[in-house]
């Protein structure tokens, strides 16, 4: 039984997982999206999810925590200089996992796991659908006035119009005997 085990041994060593998820986790900052098994993918997001939460904070001692876990200076550079601005103001949930389907070799589930603030595509669709939404009560039920075509507007009749007569600004408004007549009945 695997009762309070937090991590996926994905079947490796200690020095073998602890070398790979650091190679996966170098190849995902330098490349902003990779693709592996879904284990793998899932193991890696425990791994390089606090990395990317240590990094917001531009230090040496934060910097010298990152590299003991990636060793490699180039991931390191990318990550501080281009990542870590980029997610500053998202409180968690940098990376996405996306399923892919299976392999064909040997049908393990396969997966694309990538930055989420890298996604130009999904960035795009979120902006345009939040232009368009709007809230609709009742749109399965058609209201009289939705299936009613709309009645046309009736000219105005001279009678009903009152002449507005321009005068200065000091001088009162005067009506019109048909706008009083009216007002009288």
């Amino acid at each position: 039984m695997r009762h309070g085990h937090k991590f996926n041994k994905l079947s490796r060593t200690h020095s073998h997982r602890r070398q790979m998820l650091a190679n996966m986790a170098s190849s995902l900052i330098m490349h902003k999206r990779i693709q592996t098994t879904l284990a793998k993918a899932k193991a890696l997001r425990l791994y390089v999810e606090p990395l990317l939460t240590k990094a917001k904070e531009d230090t040496t001692h934060s910097r010298r925590v990152v590299f003991s876990y990636l060793q490699d200076k180039n991931a390191i550079t990318e990550l501080f200089r281009e990542i870590a601005p980029k997610i500053a103001d998202r409180p968690g949930g940098y990376v996405r996992i996306l399923k892919m389907g299976t392999r064909i070799g040997d049908n393990a589930d396969m997966a694309m796991i990538e930055l989420v603030d890298y996604n130009e595509g999904m960035l795009k669709e979120k902006k345009s659908a939040k232009a368009k939404t709007t809230r609709r009560a009742g749109s399965r039920k058609k209201t009289e006035e939705t299936t009613a075509p709309k009645a046309e507007a009736k000219p105005v009749q001279e009678e009903e119009v009152a002449e507005v007569v321009e005068t200065p600004a000091e001088a009162p408004v005067e009506e019109t005997p048909k706008a009083e007549e009216k007002t009288e009945e």
